[in-house]
């Protein structure tokens, strides 16, 4: 063998376990297990005190606040925890809203609360910022809920015009 025949070789050796490693997607196995994990962390919790909802952000993200107070409504991203087992991570389909009317739905296609991962997305006005509290009209959240991350609405960037839903939308 020539020298080069091994140096190609030995590239190859090299380049064919990374390659395959880099382009190989991530599924489940047979377990139903993550093959794959991500850390998240909550960076508050939703309060509600009567007719009063707050989000309480920790003191050590406090910073991450500011300007948020220029924005009229943010993007809450916030966990499902009280929902969380591996059953209820199995279920794909449901009938949207509960509603056995409705057709069986992929959860993707719903907003329901049932699904592999429970993140939740809910868009709240902002009635005023004080410190580490923010306080909002309301949301879908139950008291003492993780919230995951703060986005502001930027109406240029988050209205989307020619929208079609499903009729059981509607319904």
């Amino acid at each position: 063998m020539t020298t080069k025949y091994l140096l190609v070789l030995s590239i190859f050796a090299i380049l064919v376990p990374l390659l395959s490693k880099a382009v190989t997607p991530t599924t489940r196995s047979d377990s139903d297990e993550p093959t794959r994990f991500f850390k998240v962390y909550p960076i508050g919790e939703i309060h509600k005190r009567g007719s009063v909802t707050t989000i309480e952000i920790d003191k050590k993200y406090q910073d991450a606040l500011l300007g948020l107070d220029g924005f009229s409504h943010v993007w809450v991203f916030w966990w499902f925890d009280r929902n969380d087992t591996l059953d209820q991570r199995r279920i794909l389909r449901v009938h949207p809203r509960g509603n056995s009317r409705n057709p069986l739905t992929g959860v993707f296609a719903t907003r329901s609360p049932v699904r592999p991962n429970l993140i939740a997305l809910t868009p709240c006005k902002i009635l005023a910022i004080k410190d580490n509290v923010i306080r909002i009209e309301n949301i879908d959240a139950l008291p003492d809920t993780p919230v995951l991350d703060l986005k502001p609405y930027i109406p240029a960037i988050d209205f989307i015009p020619n929208v079609n839903t499903p009729d059981w939308i509607n319904n």
